[in-house]
Parts: C-alpha cells; sequence; structure tokens
C-alpha cells in the first residue's frame, strides 16, 4: 500500500493568464492532486497556496520540479510537506462577516478579540471598497473560527457584538452549517 503525502506549494508572481494552467499541469504530470486551494490577485501579484497530495515518490518528483517551473514563471515558490490536519470534534465553526468604515487596525482587533479566548481563526478574507452613494471607504472581512466546544456560545456572542458595537463594526456571528 502507498502511502499518500501532502505537500503545501505557495507561489507569488506577476499577475497573468496561464500560471494556474501551468502549475496544476505539473501536479497532474507527477500523478499529484491538488486537494485545497486559495488563489486571488492582490494589487498587480497572483497569490496562490494549494495543499496537494500524491504518493511520496510522486510529492518528491513534484518537490524536484517545482524550482524549475518557478524560473519559468517568475514565481516566488516555496513547498512544505505537511500532514492531513487531525479532526477537531470538540470545535464548533462559526462564519463571522464585518463591515466597516475603512481604518487602520480592524483585522488586528478582530483577531486580538478570538486569539485573546484561544478561538482559532481558520481562514480570514478582506476587500476594501467604495461604498455605494457616498464613495467612503469601506472594508468588509468574512472569516471562519473554530469555537471550543465548552464555550458558552451566548455569551461569547454577546461579548463579540458589544465588542465591534463599540468599535463602530456591523457583524454577525453565524454557525457554519456544512455545505455552506
Amino acid at each position: 500500500m502507498k502511502t499518500t503525502e501532502h505537500l503545501v506549494i505557495s507561489a507569488l508572481g506577476e499577475d497573468r493568464p496561464g500560471i494556474v494552467n501551468d502549475l496544476t499541469q505539473l501536479i497532474l504530470d507527477c500523478a499529484c492532486n491538488v486537494v485545497d486551494s486559495r488563489m486571488t490577485v492582490l494589487g498587480g501579484e497572483f497569490a496562490l497556496m494549494l495543499l496537494v497530495s500524491g504518493a511520496a515518490a510522486d510529492i518528491e518528483r513534484l518537490e524536484q520540479a517545482l524550482p524549475a517551473l518557478a524560473g519559468t514563471l517568475s514565481l516566488t515558490l516555496i513547498s512544505k510537506k505537511t500532514r492531513p490536519r487531525p479532526p477537531q470534534p470538540d470545535r464548533i465553526p462559526y462564519r463571522v462577516h464585518a463591515v466597516a468604515l475603512d481604518h487602520p487596525g480592524i483585522v488586528h482587533q478582530l483577531a486580538q478579540f478570538f486569539s485573546s479566548r484561544h478561538i482559532n481563526i481558520e481562514s480570514l478574507e478582506t476587500d476594501s471598497y467604495a461604498a455605494a452613494h457616498t464613495g467612503a471607504p469601506m472594508f468588509a472581512l468574512t472569516m471562519l473560527v473554530n469555537v471550543p466546544g465548552e464555550t458558552r456560545i451566548a455569551a461569547l456572542r454577546e461579548e463579540f457584538l458589544g465588542f465591534c458595537d463599540e468599535l463602530n463594526i456591523d457583524v454577525t456571528m453565524e454557525p457554519l452549517h456544512q455545505g455552506v
């Protein structure tokens, strides 16, 4: 029986068509599979993170081929072997949405709130945009957090909503349903 290994690949480079095609072609050529991914354009740069799985020899072959592809595509590329994350049955996933007038420190303030309560942020995505009609600079955030099972959710929600109200941040915090 072949052991499945996992590799995290992070790539950053000037945005242009074909980066995803070329990188995923190499992954396919090495008989590996993309298990999870995040890709976005930030400014003029393309940023990508992939979790790839495959047999040990195939992952090794992929690791060996990545530097040449990075040079060809002018990407900064980092890879690291990892293992699957163990299940966390004692955690309750929640989705947090926040909107506010844009100002420095919003991400830090929200991250600090959860960190100080030992609540892990699983993913975080932000966006800045101009408000309709007024053009005011706005900030939006969506994050997934894993709340420890022993946490009193009603108390946490009340404390979080009060915290955000003092900062003039409009938020919702809802349980994450599978498939959503």
